[in-house]
C-alpha cells in the first residue's frame, strides 16, 4: 500500500476555522473577562449594535464610547454608577432584577473590581483605540457632591445635609406620602388588606388607593415611636433631625406634646414652620434651624432621632450620644432609629458617598448600643425593622417610576437616574441583609438607678398586644 496516493479529487475539503467576532461587544467582553479572570455574568450590547455574552443574562447596554472611556479609568462601583447616571450605560428590563442577578453572580464567583496593572491599562487603551473610543476623560456628573472643609465641621455638615435634603420640598412631596416621613415605615398589615376589589386596587403591582399603604405604615411607625417614648399631654420632646416634621407634628397633634424640632436643612425648616402655622400648632412646636451641637441645656422627657445619627460621623458619635444624655431628665427616654452596616464600606459605598449622603457613617448595631450605654444611657429594647425598609423603599421607587414625567419637570434626568439607582440599590441592600435598621429605646436612669420604665412593654404595639 505504500506509495499509493489518493486521487486528487478525493482529498477532503479543509474545515474552515471560525472567524472571531469583531463587534465592540465581543471585544469588550473578552477584555473584561481577561481583566476579571472569570466569565462576566451579563450580556453586553454595544453602541454599534453588536451583542455578546450568555443568553438569558441581564443585558447591559453601552450606549456611548464615553462609557468605555469612563470605565477604563474607573473600573469600579463609582465608574459604573457615573456611566449609568449620565445615560452612557443602561440595563435592559427591570433594574432591580438585573442588579440582583449580577450581584448574586458576582458574590458566587468571588468577582471584585480589577486592580489594573500597567500592562492591563495598556491593553485597555489599545482596545479603546481600536474601537474609536480614545479621548479625554468624560466630565464628572454635575449631580456629584462637592464638599470642602474638614469632615464633620459644622460648615461641611450643613453642606452635606443641604446636598441631599434641600433638593426641593416639591420633589420630596411627590416622592413620599402625605406624612412626609423620609425614614423606614412600620408595616403592620399587607398592602391590600381591605376586602375591596376594583379599578382603584393595584393588586400586587401598585399601591391600592383604598387599602393599607405607605402612609399607613408611616403613621404606624410614628405611633410606635410615641408609645415607646411614653409621650403624653404636656410632655417635652426634643426631635433631633426632624426632617419634614412628621414626628413633631404627629406628637403635637395626637399626644399634645410640646416639641422642639431641630434640623440642619433650610428647606425642611421652612416646610415644618409652614405646617405648624397651618395646623395651629405654634404653641406646641418650635422649629430650630440648628446643628445638634448648638442645642443648649435642656431637661426633656424624651429625645428622638430618626435616621439622623448616620450623618454624625464616627469620631463625633460619642459627642452625639452625650448630647442625648445631657438633654434628658432622669427617667427620660430616648429613641434612636438608625441604619446599621458591617465594617465594609461604612459610608454605604462610593456611589452613596458621592451622590446621596456625603460623609455618612454606619456601624454594626452592637457598636451603636455600646456607644449609647457609654454615654450613661441604659438600653431597654432593640427592634429590627430591616424587612420594613425593603417595603418602604420599594414604595418610593414605585412612585418614582409611575410619576417619572413629573419628577423630570422638577429635576434633571441625571438626578432622576441617581435616585432610581439609589432606591433600587438600597432596597436590595436591606433585602440581602447588607444593611439593617433598628429602633433602639434607651432611658437615662436616676442616680439611684431608677428608670421609671414599666416591667413589660404594654401599649407599645396597641392594647392587648404586649409583644
Amino acid at each position: 500500500m505504500t506509495g499509493i496516493r489518493p486521487a486528487t479529487g478525493s482529498r477532503p475539503a479543509p474545515v474552515p476555522r471560525p472567524r472571531a467576532a469583531t463587534g465592540a461587544a465581543h471585544r469588550l467582553l473578552r477584555l473584561a473577562e481577561q481583566l476579571l479572570g472569570a466569565p462576566l455574568p451579563l450580556r453586553l450590547r454595544a453602541w454599534d449594535g453588536s451583542v455578546a455574552g450568555p443568553e438569558g443574562a441581564p443585558v447591559v447596554v453601552l450606549r456611548s464610547r464615553r462609557a468605555l472611556r469612563r470605565l477604563v479609568r474607573r473600573p469600579d462601583e463609582l465608574g459604573l454608577a457615573q456611566a449609568y447616571i449620565t445615560g452612557e450605560l443602561d440595563i435592559e428590563g427591570d433594574l432591580t432584577d438585573g442588579l440582583r442577578t449580577v450581584w448574586g453572580a458576582a458574590r458566587e464567583r468571588g468577582l471584585r473590581p480589577p486592580k489594573l496593572t500597567l500592562a492591563d491599562r495598556a491593553r485597555a487603551v489599545a482596545a479603546m483605540v481600536r474601537l474609536g473610543a480614545a479621548g479625554p476623560p468624560p466630565p464628572v456628573p454635575s449631580s456629584q457632591a462637592r464638599l470642602a472643609g474638614a469632615p464633620h465641621s459644622r460648615a461641611r455638615d450643613r453642606a452635606a445635609i443641604s446636598h441631599h435634603y434641600d433638593l426641593s420640598n416639591d420633589f420630596y412631596a411627590l416622592l413620599l406620602d402625605e406624612t412626609m416621613a423620609y425614614s423606614c415605615g412600620y408595616w403592620t398589615k399587607n398592602e391590600h388588606e381591605h376586602g375591596h376589589e376594583g379599578p382603584d386596587c393595584g393588586g400586587g403591582e401598585g399601591v391600592c388607593r383604598q387599602g393599607y399603604g405607605p402612609a399607613d405604615a408611616q403613621r404606624d411607625k410614628l405611633e410606635l415611636v410615641c408609645r415607646k417614648l411614653a409621650l403624653a399631654p404636656g410632655a417635652a420632646l426634643l426631635d433631633i433631625g426632624c426632617g419634614w416634621g412628621s414626628l413633631a407634628l404627629y406628637a403635637a397633634e395626637t399626644y399634645k406634646t410640646r416639641v422642639t424640632a431641630v434640623t440642619l436643612a433650610a428647606e425642611q425648616a421652612r416646610y415644618v414652620r409652614e405646617q405648624v402655622a397651618a395646623r395651629g400648632l405654634a404653641e406646641l412646636v418650635e422649629v430650630r434651624l440648628s446643628d445638634y451641637r448648638e442645642i443648649g441645656a435642656g431637661s426633656y422627657d424624651a429625645v428622638s432621632t430618626i435616621e439622623m445619627g448616620e450623618h454624625v460621623g464616627d469620631a463625633d458619635y460619642p459627642k452625639f450620644t452625650a448630647t442625648i444624655h445631657r438633654m434628658l431628665r432622669p427617667g427620660g427616654r430616648a429613641l434612636v432609629q438608625q441604619m446599621s452596616r458591617g465594617s465594609v464600606a461604612p459610608g454605604g459605598g462610593a456611589f452613596i458617598e458621592s451622590y446621596i449622603a456625603p460623609d455618612m457613617h454606619m456601624r454594626p448595631l452592637g457598636d451603636t448600643v455600646s456607644l449609647l450605654e457609654g454615654a450613661g444611657l441604659e438600653v431597654r429594647a432593640v427592634e429590627s425593622m430591616r424587612e420594613h425598609y425593603t417595603r418602604t423603599i420599594r414604595a418610593w421607587h414605585r412612585t418614582l417610576e409611575e410619576q417619572r414625567a413629573r419628577f423630570r419637570a422638577l429635576v434633571s434626568e441625571e438626578t432622576v437616574r441617581v435616585w432610581r439607582l439609589y432606591l433600587v440599590g438600597s432596597a436590595l441592600a436591606f433585602e440581602e441583609r447588607r444593611m439593617g435598621v433598628d429602633q433602639i429605646l434607651a432611658v437615662r436612669p436616676s442616680e439611684r438607678g431608677r428608670s421609671g420604665m414599666p416591667p413589660t412593654p404594654l401599649n407599645w404595639y396597641g392594647e392587648g398586644d404586649p409583644r
